[in-house]
This record gives C-alpha cells, structure tokens and sequence, in this order.
C-alpha cells in the first residue's frame, strides 16, 4: 500500500514538474550514477535522524531529506545514488562552519542541499550575530567548498516561516526580521550563480489551500505535509538545473 502511494506521488510529482515529456531520469540529468547527495542544514532537515549506524531508514531521519532520498532512489535506481542527511537540530551558520569540514568536505559530495537561517533569526546561540555575520559566514562556506570541490553542484533553501504556534500572533514582524535573511539567502545566490529554493513562497500559496497548521505545528517545523511540499519544492528547483 505504501509503495503505490509513493509511486502515485512520484507520478503527480513528475507529471507536474518536468515542462516537456521526458522521463525522470532526463529531468534530474546532473545526478550522475554513484554521485553523492548530502543536504545539511538545521533540525527541519534533521528529522530526528540516527547519527550512528548504516540503516538509511533511521540515519535518513524523517524529513524532506527522507522523501526526496526515497523517490529519487526509487526512480533513478539504476544511478546507485549515495543519500546523507548531516542536518542537526538547532544549527546556524556558526555552527555550520564548526563541522563543514568533516560533514561536507570530507563527504566529498557532487550534490549539495543546504537550508539554515531560521535559528540564526530566532534561536541565536550566546550573543547571536547579526544579518551581515550571518551573511559572511555563509558566504565563507560557499567560497570554501567551491575551492575545495569545484565539480559540486549547490543548491540553497530560503529559510521559511508560518503564522503558527508563537509566532502567530506577530508574524508579520518575524516575517519581516526573517526576510532579512532570505535576502541574505538571494545574494549569495546571485553571487554564486545558484538556484534557490523558494520555500516561503510555497508554503505561502499551500496555505491558500489549507490552515497554516496543516503545514506547520509551530511555524518553524513541517508536519509530515509541510515535508512533502518541501520536497516537492526541491524536485522543481533541481529538476530545471543543469
């Protein structure tokens, strides 16, 4: 029953995001056989995830990380592609920079997904940094992994937010604060030439559909629908890159 489930959202996955009639496999055309995919970020890639043991069920936790691994794995079976998940909960961009080495550069990935900045807006640790701190910070990872494995392919997630939990009642206001970042987010982006993934502006329209609470349990983490729009979200971005 699970399985048809996943091929049918595989299927309407598919059938949405690629323009012309090709197959997955032509759409995700710059994952090669045996390439490694690592996403890193916070808890919201995290998902409670195993850091020991080789059971990808458990040290793939239960996130977007987890959906995208499952039908990528799936469908592009043939390409023998390697899943990490080095999300941990609570992270920022200092905290990044703490274990990039080892969690990215020594993985030696050809896919890079990396999503952080909601704890550096709301959650800062010790004395907090500011939107530049942030932004240098970030911009240092990027340099550096560029330098050290100039074949990587990165993507960006726009750290999001919902009007849910504390953050309901002001929200336009920590919306605001956080949008700081996202643009943050935007020029490293431009100065990198690399795609983000507009997670805002998803769970902006699927709130059109459904409560905010549909998608979110405090506004920062998704329930388990807020995690198949981010993976649908990822799908769309890094299908169209080549």
């Amino acid at each position: 029953m699970f399985r048809s489930l996943l091929l049918f959202a595989v299927a309407i996955t598919s059938a949405s995001l690629c323009a012309a009639p090709s197959s997955m496999s032509s759409a995700f055309s710059l994952l090669r056989p045996k390439n490694t995919v690592v996403f890193i970020g916070d808890s919201i890639t995290d998902g409670g995830r195993a850091r020991t043991g080789r059971d990808y069920n458990h040290t793939m936790g239960q996130s977007y990380a987890f959906i995208l691994a499952a039908m990528l794995g799936d469908q592009l079976a043939e390409r023998d592609l390697t899943f990490i998940n080095r999300g941990i909960s609570g992270n920022t961009v200092p905290d990044l920079q703490a274990r990039w080495k080892t969690d990215v550069i020594d993985l030696k990935p050809d896919f890079l997904s990396i999503l952080v900045g909601v704890n550096d807006t709301f959650f800062p640790k010790g004395g907090g940094e500011t939107v530049e701190q942030y932004e240098q910070g970030y911009d240092k990872l990027l340099g550096e992994t560029l330098a050290a494995l100039p074949g990587v392919k990165i993507v960006l997630g726009q750290p999001f937010l919902l009007p849910v939990g504390k953050f309901k009642d002001n929200y336009a206001a920590s919306l605001a604060e956080l949008k700081a970042r996202q643009s943050a987010v935007d020029r490293l982006a431009a100065k990198y030439h690399l795609p983000v993934i507009r997670y805002q502006e998803t769970f902006d329209a699927a709130c059109r559909r459904a409560p905010a609470d549909h998608w979110s349990w405090d506004g920062v983490h998704p329930h388990y629908a807020g995690h198949g729009l981010m993976a649908g979200a990822w799908m769309e971005t890094v299908s169209a890159m080549r």
